[in-house]
């Protein structure tokens, strides 16, 4: 079962506009009970670029320092999800995303 807080490489193509594009590193955010009710979760893009935000917590990862895209969050089908990376400590990120949600 995929589980808050793994890191998987999720293909996110298509995308329109200014969405983030292609396969890469992405955040489970949803929490573990819709994660096993549903075939789709809520995913944060990680990035090694982009700007310095509140809502993107810089974390290391895989000994590369990363950004948690809070604000590109997005709700993708579970097939969309390739391999399992590893998981980043919920302290790191969920404060933020509870920050931004209320």
């Amino acid at each position: 079962m995929v589980k808050r807080g793994e890191v998987y490489w999720v293909n996110l193509d298509p995308t329109f506009g200014t969405e983030i594009k292609k396969t890469r590193p992405a955040l489970i955010v949803s929490p573990d009970d819709l994660n096993a009710a549903l075939p789709r979760v809520i995913i944060a893009p990680l990035t090694s670029k982009g700007q310095s935000l509140g809502c993107r917590p810089e974390v290391n990862f895989n000994r590369r320092a990363s950004r948690i895209l809070l604000d590109q969050l997005r709700s993708v089908d579970k097939r969309r999800l390739l391999d399992k990376l590893g998981e980043i400590d919920e302290k790191l990120w969920h404060p933020v995303l509870l920050e931004m949600l209320a």
